[in-house]
């Protein structure tokens, strides 16, 4: 299973797109307050449609929190501060996949303690980034495809 990390989402239609992203691959979904949202927002719930009861979430208070549970977990900085493409990397089974805020990212400080796990997404010219939905699916989608997307229907039958 690979777990994804939003820390302090503010945009709910992008957390309801990524739940039901994790809800349709089986990775787990962690959610990092503070959020710029209720979870009660029926924006998020849209989004994620009727794939809420099939999802697997998890909360911290704080960053410092899920770092703290997560210590010994391999985890990788999603940022467009890196200099490793996502895939130059081996995903291990059971990674964490850490993603920031859509407005600022990951903290600077966590991103240059952590600077060898550090990954970013190849992209032209000087734009600032994809959107956080998107970007979360590119670089899952890659670590499945590195696991030859185990347990999943990959042959469409005729």
């Amino acid at each position: 299973m690979i777990n994804i990390v939003l820390v302090e989402p503010e945009i709910p239609q992008n957390t309801g797109n990524i739940s039901r992203t994790c809800a349709c691959t089986g990775a787990a979904l962690h959610l990092v307050r503070p959020f710029g949202f209720e979870l009660s927002d029926r924006t998020l719930k849209r989004a994620g449609l009727d794939y809420w009861d099939k999802l697997t979430v998890y909360y911290y208070d704080s960053l410092q929190e899920f770092l703290d549970k997560h210590k010994e977990d391999k985890l990788y900085l999603c940022t467009t501060k890196a200099k490793q493409s996502y895939v130059d990397v081996s995903f291990p089974d059971g990674c964490y996949l850490l993603f920031g805020k859509e407005t600022k990212g990951l903290p600077e400080e966590l991103i240059y303690s952590r600077y060898d796990d550090a990954i970013r997404i190849p992209m032209r010219g000087e734009l600032r980034s994809l959107n956080l939905s998107n970007s979360v699916a590119i670089v899952l989608y890659e670590a499945l495809r590195q696991h030859d997307f185990y347990g999943f229907d990959t042959h469409i039958e005729e």
